[in-house]
């Protein structure tokens, strides 16, 4: 097991390895906390748009972004949280993927890992009124990256949230034909033509595909085409399933969120921690 800091696409980075399992994971904390490459078994896993990565006005598309406090986009970009009628203001996806972590600490001890951490502040307070603290804890071990979550409450009012990824699978346009996303789901939200609709399989050549799975459940979600399968899991707070894509790039995204978008004004499966609170989730990502 092996942990280096290195200078990636311009960027100071982390990386863990396990070279007994060909698997390294590149960790950008000053961008969003960023799993930017993943590789398993020899095998690049993400996808990476590194124009992206390397322009700091622009989300990152590619690599594992951090979905906190609200996956997805809220109505107006605003919410007023019912319960306790405090109200903000998020873009899509919220912010944690748009600020720097700190790095907390790292191991080689059985296993490589990093802990990152994301802390409350001014500006944090200025779109979401809650005082937290949030250490994602990256593992790396044969054939499978583990991310444990850890979330606290350090208000002194219950905090709403949700959580999630938004992982870019490397999958070139060439192989999405043969492609199959294994859910159980009979019906989703088509977000391009915002209707419910009826799931009878997914083409993902399609010139977007974005698909909320109603009825997939906590259950693991694949990806499989000729060349592998990718498998994600996660505790089973990660009941909402997304899955993303467009014509001619070579990614696939399938998504675990805790709760849907909108649902700090929904309410809809948000977590509620109450004060001095921390809840831990945990998601798999495996080859």
């Amino acid at each position: 097991m092996t942990f280096t800091v290195e200078s990636r696409e311009g960027l100071e980075s982390l990386v863990l390895g396990d070279s007994a399992s060909r698997g390294s994971l590149v960790l950008a904390p000053s961008r969003g906390g960023l799993a930017t490459r993943l590789v398993l078994g020899g095998v690049d896993v993400f996808y990476l748009d590194e124009a992206t990565l390397a322009d700091p006005t622009k989300n990152v598309r590619g690599g594992n972004p951090v979905l906190f406090p609200q996956p997805g986009k809220l109505t107006g970009d605003a919410f007023t949280h019912a319960a306790s009628a405090m109200a903000g203001t998020l873009k899509q996806h919220g912010f944690a993927r748009n600020l720097p972590w700190d790095v907390a600490r790292t191991s080689t001890e059985g296993a490589a890992s990093a802990t990152l951490r994301l802390a409350s502040s001014e500006a944090t307070r200025a779109a979401y009124p809650w005082d937290f603290t949030v250490e994602y804890t990256y593992t790396l071990t044969s054939g499978l990256l583990r991310i444990d979550q850890r979330f606290l409450n350090r208000s002194a009012t219950p905090m709403p949230f949700g959580a999630g990824f938004h992982p870019y699978f490397l999958l070139p346009q060439s192989e999405k034909g043969d492609a199959k996303i294994g859910t159980r789901a009979a019906r989703a939200f088509d977000n391009v033509t915002k209707k419910d609709i009826v799931l009878g399989g997914i083409d993902l050549t399609s010139k977007e595909i974005d698909l909320h799975l109603h009825d997939h459940g906590a259950a693991p979600c694949t990806l499989t085409w000729a060349g592998g399968e990718i498998v994600v899991r996660g505790s089973r707070e990660f009941s909402h399933w997304v899955v993303w894509t467009l014509a001619g790039k070579d990614f696939v995204c399938v998504e675990p969120w805790t709760c849907p978008g909108d649902a700090l004004n929904s309410g809809e499966r948000l977590l509620v921690l109450a004060p001095g609170e921390a809840r831990t989730l945990w998601v798999e990502i495996a080859r």
